[in-house]
Order: C-alpha cells, then structure tokens, then sequence
C-alpha cells in the first residue's frame, strides 16, 4: 500500500475540497478524509462513489454523505462524557460558558448536544453562553474574555476543540482564578497536560487519533477487498484528571492494535 498524506496547512474547507477532487481526478484507489458539512463536499463523495473510489470519513463524520464508513469518535458520547465529569467533579450551583470550534462544525456541534443532554437533569448546572473560537487559539482567548466579561458570574468551562481548554486556561490564569473556575477541555496537546499538571485545567477528553488512523486504513484495505462494513466505527473516548499524567503513548493507543 502506498499511502500519500495531503491537505491545507491550516482549516481551510475550499482548499479540503479541492485537494480531495484531485485525489478523484487521480482515481487513487481510496480516500480517507475528514468530513465536512458542506454540499460540495457530499457532490465530491458521491463523484468518489461513482468512481469506485471508497471514502472513508475520520474523525468527523458526514453522515449524509455517500461516505462508506466512519472511523472517529462518537462525538455526541464525548461531549455526554464532558457534562457527566463537570457534573461529578462539582458542588452547588454551575454557571457554564462553553467555547465551540465552529458553531456549524458536526463535530462540535455533537460535542456541545452531548453536554447539554448530559446536564440537562442537574437543575443546579446551568448553561449561560456559548461562543465561537474558530479553532485558535487565540479565538479561544477572546471567546472567554467575552464570556467573563459579559457573565462575570461564570463558574465553569466547557471547551469542545483542542486549542479551546488552553485558551480558557489563559484567561482564567489571567484572573488569578484558578481556585474559582473549573475548566474541562478537549483532547491532550502538552500545552493541555501542562495546564493539567498545574492544576488549572481539571478534566480533559481523551481521543485516539492513532487507533483513528490505525483503523481507518484497515477500513480501506477491507473495503477495496468487498467487505461489507459496519458504516459506524467509533474510536475510544474518555475523560482524564491530573492523577492520570503522564500518558504513556501505550495508554493512548500507540503499538500494534489487535
């Protein structure tokens, strides 16, 4: 198997659109992609299925999409995982912010769907903002200076992308009010763990990108085989405190997987 890595250098959805109607224009044997809400990117899918070319959508799912399946995880569980641990790890009432990648993002809106539905029955949490950070980290920066200074009665964060738990982090280190506001992020860049560590960043969801990778060349080879497939693949989640650091790369998926 030869396996060519390609993409934008930053998120930019038109350049993801293009690269992927080049690899169609190539009749490369299989495409693995992360997925985009967009019609264009379901056009080009379909374009791919004609083609004979399987796509096999990571991390974020397409599902209206002609996709042959999804390796990723259950975004939706992730963000009921994120409401479940803010709701154990705190007492009295909760006035939460929540910092999204992208408002219209699947992925981020399954994230913030799960937390809601996971707080909903705790009349004690309630939900007072939500703001965009584009997925930077300074957007994440700004995003929590609007949410403190707009709600300075703010008790809790919730951030659904990577960059969004470091940015809040900033801000509330800013503040001096590490011992007043519980933060819950997404996923474990250093910057993440250091924040971790410190004790300014209380919990953080767990994904595994290698398992992602992993199976979602497997799913290839099977699917170029004629496998038929489970359309659904989801990849492990779980939520981590500072007791777990450090994380072996054993722990998070790393060797050979069964």
């Amino acid at each position: 198997m030869y396996l060519e890595y390609l993409g934008p250098k930053q998120a930019n959805n038109d350049e993801h659109v293009k690269t992927i109607d080049m690899a169609i224009a190539g009749l490369v044997d299989g495409i693995i992609t992360q997925g985009l809400g967009e019609e264009e990117f379901e056009r080009l899918i379909t374009k791919a299925k004609e083609k004979l070319i399987p796509v096999v959508t990571i991390d974020t799912d397409a599902p209206n999409s002609d996709r042959a399946v999804y390796v990723g995880t259950d975004n939706y569980y992730a963000g009921f995982l994120a409401g479940k641990a803010m709701m154990n790890d705190t007492a009295g009432p909760q006035q939460v912010g929540i910092i999204t990648g992208r408002h219209d993002a699947p992925h981020q809106k399954l994230r913030v769907q799960g937390f809601k539905d996971a707080v909903a029955t705790e009349k004690r949490i309630k939900i007072i903002a939500i703001e965009e950070s584009t997925i930077t980290e300074i957007g994440a920066v700004e995003a929590a200076h609007k949410i403190v200074k707009e709600h300075p009665q703010v008790t809790a964060f919730y951030g659904t992308s990577a960059l969004d738990g470091i940015g809040i982090a900033q801000v509330v280190k800013d503040l001096k009010a590490e011992d007043n506001l519980y933060i819950i992020a997404f996923d474990i860049l250093p910057e993440t763990l250091a924040y971790m560590e410190e004790g300014t960043i209380e919990a953080t969801v767990v994904q595994f990108p290698y398992q992602m990778g992993y199976e979602a060349v497997e799913r290839i080879i099977q699917l170029k085989k004629g496998d038929k497939l489970n359309p659904l693949q989801h990849t492990d989640t779980k939520v981590i405190y500072k007791e777990d650091l450090p994380i072996s790369p054993a722990a998070m998926g790393g060797g050979q997987l069964p």
